[in-house]
């Protein structure tokens, strides 16, 4: 059994005081930038100055509705200036924001609304027929809808959100919240099952802008921040709001789809004006931006290092992207009960193919299904031990318990770690597959495949056939034109792992299953029979 170290594990970063406000803290940090861009959206510039008094009249505007402290409210909103002043001034009157996914169904919004008991909805006009529809479903009741950007007249009990700011006075006093008070929600992706309700503290984003923000990606006020993952996402909300705002850096809002053409302008500075410095993905969209024909020139941008998670990096792809841009890929492993990443490489110490060492003020651990520590080079599950851990899943007292251990928290990954201590991804402990005693791990298969230069893309996944016994099978997407067969790829797969490692089966698919957030759905690949069917 392992020893449980303190809390807090070594770092030199001094904790926030039991008395802490996130959103007071942050508007605290650029005092002295108040005429410096803080959000630069489609439509345009908000200063640090305008950001200050627009969140304090969100939170006025709160109040003004009667909604109590620790009463929730739900943001559903594109990414643009409003998302910062609405999550952060919610904070700012101990109101707790639920920050929801905006590319879900209105099934899924009538489940948030009743599970989170949200009494107002801060949304954006182009999501407002879903909501609609979610209310109209629903049998809770809420207060009042404020529309961003409305799109046409709004029914009675909405509100426009620049008139709701402009009919209230900004908040002078922030809620006098603790650091373990809750801030604000984040749900998972749910791809199995309903999502779950994370809370996370007031002190949460602080410690993981603190941690990785500054200590690892080096963050500045001279830098410009742009993230393809969206705000709702944990990865998201410390690219593009806690880290840059914890130094007064400049964020790059995008409401668009995060296609490679439209990173590319702005990367190019082709809307706002500004170009960014830091850019944050994941590796389906730097295969997606490596492949396209307007790839740009680094001497056409101004990027100094970029950021992978959400899945594992190929090595392959970070080494093409290093290759092109001549900047470090910096690829790590977060997670929505963590807030951020806690396992990272870092700039000056890549290496491609791993997720790298633990954060500075976390500590990770791996276990096999009896609680004990494996050996370097075994398999185990990863526990994190760390500060930014969240406080429970709402409402959910057995999930909680199943991976809120004491100081530990169960990511329900796999792992094995190497003498130096760098660790490499071996799949969701869901996801591995046992062949004939032997745990084979689906990412490594599936990074092999996907160097073949006929394959865009593929998953892994463990089928039982009629014998009852666990078949390996490979579902591959093939490049536009390309061609391959299914003994090609089983040779190639063989000639670069250990050969009980390679797919005993292929199906060739036009794409991959995935959720709203795009994880592939290996459950539904799970349905598939245990043979191979190519198209």
């Amino acid at each position: 059994m392992s020893s449980f170290p303190p809390m807090i594990a070594a770092t030199d970063v001094s904790p926030p005081p039991e008395t802490f406000n996130f959103a007071q803290h942050l508007l605290g940090c650029n005092i002295e930038r108040e005429t410096k861009a803080a959000f630069i959206d489609d439509l345009g510039s908000l200063s640090y100055g305008e950001l200050d008094q627009r969140v304090r009249r969100v939170a006025a505007g709160l109040h003004s509705l009667g909604i109590k402290r620790e009463e929730r409210v739900l943001l559903l909103m594109h990414d643009c200036n409003d998302w910062p002043v609405s999550f952060l001034g919610a904070m700012y009157a101990g109101v707790v924001p639920v920050a929801i996914n905006t590319l879900l169904t209105a099934d899924d919004y009538v489940y948030m609304l009743e599970h989170s008991l949200a009494q107002a909805v801060l949304v954006s006009g182009a999501l407002l027929p879903a909501l609609t529809a979610a209310m109209t479903k629903s049998d809770h009741e809420v207060q009042k809808v404020i529309v961003s950007r409305p799109l046409g007249p709004l029914h009675p009990a909405a509100m426009e959100f620049e008139a709701f700011l402009q009919s209230n006075q900004p908040s002078v006093k922030p809620a006098t919240t603790k650091a373990d008070d809750p801030g604000f929600w984040l749900y998972s992706s749910g791809s199995t099952g309903y999502p779950k309700g994370t809370v996370h503290s007031h002190a949460n984003p602080y410690w993981t802008a603190e941690l990785y923000g500054k200590a690892v990606l080096g963050l500045t006020e001279k830098d410009v921040c742009f993230s393809a993952a969206k705000l709702f996402f944990a990865y998201g909300l410390g690219n593009a709001l806690s880290f840059p705002l914890s130094v007064g850096a400049t964020t790059i809002l995008m409401a668009e789809r995060p296609t490679p053409e439209a990173v590319f302008k702005r990367w190019k500075g082709q809307v706002g004006g500004q170009r960014p410095t830091v850019f944050f993905g994941a590796p389906t969209g730097f295969a997606g931006m490596l492949a396209s024909s307007a790839l740009p020139d680094i001497n056409e941008l101004a990027l100094r290092l970029a950021s992978s998670a959400g899945e594992a990096l190929p090595a392959a792809l970070g080494l093409r992207f290093s290759a092109h841009f001549g900047i470090e890929l910096i690829d790590g492993i977060g997670s929505t009960e963590l807030l951020h990443i806690y396992l990272s490489n870092r700039p000056g110490q890549v290496r491609y193919g791993t997720t790298g060492w633990p954060v500075k003020g976390y500590v990770v651990e791996l276990r096999d299904d009896e609680n004990r520590l494996v050996h370097d080079g075994e398999i185990g599950d990863l526990y994190i031990h760390g500060p930014s851990s969240a406080l429970m899943y709402w409402g959910n007292r057995d999930k909680t318990r199943e991976t809120f251990q004491g100081d530990w928290t169960k990511s329900g990954d796999k792992y094995a770690r190497e003498a130096d201590g760098c660790y490499t991804y071996c799949g969701r402990s869901d996801d591995m597959i046992k062949v004939s005693g032997i745990y084979v791990s689906p990412f490594e298969v599936e990074a092999v495949l996907a160097q073949h230069p006929a394959v865009l893309e593929a998953a892994v996944v463990g089928l039982v056939d009629p014998d009852g016994l666990t078949k390996t099978k490979a579902f591959v997407v093939r490049k536009a034109e390309a061609q391959v067969s299914e003994d090609e790829l089983k040779s190639f797969v063989k000639d670069r792992l250990a050969p009980y490692k390679y797919p005993r089966l292929i199906e060739f698919l036009e794409d991959l299953p995935k959720t709203a957030t795009g994880k592939i759905q290996r459950f539904k690949l799970r349905q598939y029979p245990a043979t191979s069917r190519s198209q």
